[in-house]
C-alpha cells in the first residue's frame, strides 16, 4: 500500500510538473523581448544567425578560417569568441539546445585602442524556467569560481577563470541571455533594456527588415562609429573611410560561402541625409555596364566605378541636390562662372555633353617606383569625336588666357596633352577626384584618360597595346561575373597589388606589422563591393574569394622590367656580355616638353644624361663613372637606340661597341 502511494504520490509530482511546463511553453503569455533592443547603442559590427552552431562549424571547417587562424592577429581578432567556447566545450548538449535560437555578437570601442564583444542569445520561454540558471552552476569545474551581483535591479553573473584570470559577465533580462567579457557592456544592454536605442533607430530597422534570414550569417554595419574602429590600427584614417562614415548610415548584409571558401554577402545600405550630396545623385541617376576594365591595367590595385543611366542626368541632379544646402550649391555656381567666364568656355557644352555613363577612378602599381601610386581618373564618351573637338577647343583657350605652354606630344599614335585648370575636377565632380588638380590626358577610342603624372598615361597605353588589361585577365573576368553587369558604384581590389602600394607608403612600424601579417591579407586575392539603387536605399553586393597563399605568390606580377645582367660565366660570348652592357633601363621624365633628362649620382655627380624629344629619348645619350669618366656613349631616335654605341673602362679605355 505504501509503495502505490508514493508511486501515486510521484505521479501527481510529475503531472504537476508537466502542468507546468505546459503553462510555460504553451499557455503562458508570450511577452518575449527582441535582441536588439539589448545591444549597446555604439555597437560598429553586429552578427546575426539563426543557426549559431551550425553557422560556426561551417565557417571553422573553410580553408580560409584554418588558415587565418594560424595568425596571431587573427588569433587575437577572434579571441573572446574563442574563450565563449571554453566556458561550454564539454557540454554538446546545452549547444545543441542553443542551436536554432537567435544569437546575436556586436563588437563595441571601449577605449580608442582596444574593442569588446558582446553576446546575446534569445532563450525564449526557456527562460522562464529557474533551473536554467541554476544548472550553469553545472557548467563550472574547480576552474571557474561564480559570484553574483545586482544592477538596476538585473543580477549579472560573474563566471572568473582562475588560470586566464579574466571574468565572463552574463545576465538574464526576460527571454535573453547576454554576455561579454566587458562588464560595462552588460551593464549598458542593461540601460538599453529600459530605454532601447539601436533597436527603435528607424534607419537600422529599415536595413535589418530588408536582410534575409535563410542564410550562414547576417552583419550589420554602423558607419556612425566605423572611422573611431579604424583608429585602433591606425592614426590617420584615410579620407576615403572619413567620407565611408559621413556619407553612410548603415549596411546590412546575408552572407553565404561556397566550397572554395569564396564568400558572398547581399544586403542593403542606406545613405545619410546629410551626406556630400554626391551619392544622393548617384541613387538619384540609374546604372550603367563597367567597360573601363577595357583599358584598365592589370597593374590595377583599386578600380573604383561609378555608373549612371547618363553623365548628363547625374549632373543634373548633382547640381539639385547641392540646393538643398544654398551656401554650398552658391560657391558651386561662383567656381563653375569663374572658370567659364575666365576661358570663355561651357562647362555643360564642353565637358557634360559628351561624358558618357561611366567614370572611374583607378590606383595602378607603378612601373617607375615602389615607393608611389599611380592614379588616373577615366571618363567614358559617348561620341569619341566629340570629346576630342571639345577638348581641343579647351586646350587652345587655356593657350591664349594663360601662360602654360605645353606642346602635345605623340605616343605610339596616341596624343598626350595637358589641362591647366587647378582645381577643375574636384569643382566638377566632388572632393573624391581632388588628386588630379593639374592633369595631362590621353584619349584611347572612347576613353579620355587623366593623370597628373604623364608617365602613368604612357603605362596605361603600353598596357593597352600589349592587351595586358583588366578585361584580358581570365582572373578577373570570373570574378567580375559574380556581379551585375549594371552597376552605381563597383569597387574592386586586387589585394597583393594594393598590399605592396600599402606597404611602399608605410612608415617602418607599420611596414613591420603588414610584413608580418602579409601572408594573412593576399590570401584574400580579390575584393568586391557593387551598389545598385533600390527605391530609397542601395542594393549591395560583396565578393571575396580566398586562395591558397602559395598560389597567390605563384601568380605574383607586374615586376618592373630590370636590365639584363651582365654575364660573368666563363663561358659567355663577347656578344652577351656587349648585349647586356648595352641593355638601359627606362626613364620617365616627368615634363614632356623638356630638351634633355639626366640622373645623379649621390655624390651629386652626373650620372647620365640624354637628349629628349616629345618626352621620348631622341638625341645623344652619355653615362659617367661617379667621378666624371665617360662609361657609355650613343644616340637615340625615337626612343630607340641608333648608331655605333661605345662601352669604356674606368681608365677611358674603350672595350665594347655595337652598331644598332
Amino acid at each position: 500500500m505504501t509503495k502505490k502511494r508514493i508511486l501515486y504520490g510521484f505521479l501527481a509530482l510529475f503531472a504537476l510538473y508537466l502542468c507546468y511546463l505546459a503553462y510555460i511553453f504553451i499557455l503562458s503569455p508570450n511577452s518575449n523581448l527582441q535582441s536588439i533592443y539589448l545591444i549597446p547603442k555604439d555597437a560598429v559590427f553586429i552578427i546575426e544567425s539563426e543557426q549559431p552552431v551550425e553557422s560556426w562549424q561551417k565557417v571553422s571547417e573553410s580553408k580560409a578560417w584554418q588558415h587565418l587562424t594560424k595568425n596571431d592577429y587573427f588569433a587575437e581578432l577572434t579571441e573572446n569568441i574563442q574563450r565563449v567556447d571554453t566556458v561550454f566545450n564539454n557540454n554538446h548538449k546545452l549547444f545543441e539546445f542553443f542551436d536554432g535560437r537567435s544569437l546575436f555578437i556586436s563588437i563595441h570601442m571601449i577605449s580608442p585602442k582596444d574593442y569588446g564583444i558582446f553576446y546575446v542569445l534569445d532563450l525564449k520561454r526557456i527562460a522562464k524556467l529557474q533551473l536554467l540558471k541554476t544548472y550553469f552552476n553545472t557548467l563550472l569545474n574547480d576552474d571557474y569560481i561564480m559570484s553574483k551581483r545586482n544592477y538596476h535591479d538585473h543580477e549579472i553573473l560573474e563566471v572568473h577563470d582562475r588560470e586566464s584570470k579574466e571574468t565572463m559577465y552574463l545576465a538574464f533580462i526576460k527571454n535573453q541571455l547576454v554576455a561579454s567579457y566587458t562588464h560595462t557592456l552588460v551593464e549598458a544592454s542593461i540601460d538599453q533594456y529600459q530605454e532601447p536605442v539601436l533597436g527603435r533607430n528607424l534607419n537600422f530597422i529599415e536595413i535589418n527588415q530588408k536582410v534575409g534570414h535563410e542564410d550562414l550569417f547576417r552583419l550589420y554595419l554602423q558607419y556612425n562609429y566605423f572611422d573611431d574602429y579604424v583608429k585602433r590600427f591606425t592614426d590617420t584614417p584615410s579620407d576615403w573611410v572619413r567620407r565611408v562614415s559621413e556619407n553612410f548610415l548603415f549596411s546590412g548584409f546575408y552572407f553565404n560561402l561556397d566550397r572554395n571558401s569564396t564568400l558572398t554577402a547581399n544586403g542593403y545600405t542606406n545613405i545619410s541625409a546629410t551626406n556630400e550630396y554626391y551619392l544622393e545623385a548617384l541613387q538619384k541617376s540609374g546604372t550603367a555596364e563597367r567597360t573601363i576594365p577595357a583599358i584598365a591595367p592589370k597593374r590595377t590595385a583599386l578600380y573604383i566605378s561609378y555608373g549612371f543611366d547618363s553623365f548628363a542626368e547625374f549632373y543634373k541632379n548633382f547640381e539639385m541636390v547641392q540646393q538643398n544646402d544654398p551656401k554650398q550649391f552658391e560657391s558651386y555656381q561662383e567656381g563653375i562662372e569663374k572658370v567659364e567666364k575666365f576661358l570663355k568656355i561651357d562647362v555643360k557644352e564642353n565637358f557634360v555633353s559628351w561624358i558618357g555613363d561611366e567614370i572611374a577612378l583607378l590606383q595602378i602599381q607603378s612601373h617607375i617606383s615602389k615607393g608611389k601610386n599611380d592614379m588616373a581618373l577615366v571618363l567614358k564618351a559617348n561620341d569619341a569625336e566629340k570629346a576630342k573637338t571639345n577638348l581641343d577647343f579647351v586646350v587652345e583657350q587655356i593657350r591664349k588666357k594663360t601662360p602654360v605652354k605645353f606642346k602635345a606630344i605623340k605616343y605610339k599614335d596616341y596624343e598626350i596633352n595637358f589641362l591647366s585648370i587647378k582645381g577643375f575636377f574636384k569643382m566638377l565632380l566632388g572632393g573624391r577626384f581632388n588628386e588630379f588638380d593639374k592633369p595631362y590626358f590621353t584619349q584611347i577610342d572612347e576613353y579620355v584618360i587623366f593623370s597628373d603624372n604623364p608617365n602613368t598615361l604612357k603605362s596605361i597605353i603600353d598596357d593597352v597595346v600589349e592587351e595586358e588589361t583588366l578585361a584580358s585577365s581570365a582572373a578577373f573576368r570570373d570574378f567580375d561575373s559574380k556581379f551585375e553587369s549594371e552597376s552605381t558604384v563597383f569597387v574592386y581590389s586586387n589585394v597583393p597589388v594594393l598590399y605592396d602600394n600599402m606597404y611602399a607608403l608605410a612608415d617602418s612600424e607599420t611596414k613591420q606589422k603588414m610584413k608580418k601579417n602579409k601572408d594573412f591579407l593576399i590570401c584574400f586575392p580579390q575584393f568586391g563591393l557593387q551598389l545598385t539603387p533600390e527605391d530609397d536605399l542601395f542594393e549591395s553586393r560583396l565578393v571575396i574569394n580566398y586562395q591558397d597563399v602559395e598560389e597567390v605568390k605563384k601568380n605574383t606580377q607586374f615586376e618592373e622590367k630590370q636590365p639584363t645582367p651582365i654575364p660573368t660565366n666563363q663561358n659567355t660570348t663577347v656578344e652577351e656580355i656587349t648585349d647586356a652592357v648595352f641593355d638601359l633601363k627606362p626613364i620617365y621624365p616627368t615634363d614632356l616638353n623638356a630638351n634633355s633628362f639626366s640622373k645623379l649620382y649621390a655624390n651629386g655627380t652626373t650620372k647620365f644624361e640624354v637628349d629628349l624629344k616629345d618626352g621620348l629619348k631622341h638625341g645623344r645619350y652619355t653615362e659617367y663613372y661617379p667621378d666624371g669618366t665617360e662609361k657609355i656613349t650613343g644616340r637615340f631616335r625615337n626612343d630607340e637606340q641608333v648608331g655605333t654605341w661605345r662601352y669604356y673602362n674606368e681608365e677611358g679605355k674603350q672595350v665594347h661597341k655595337k652598331r644598332f
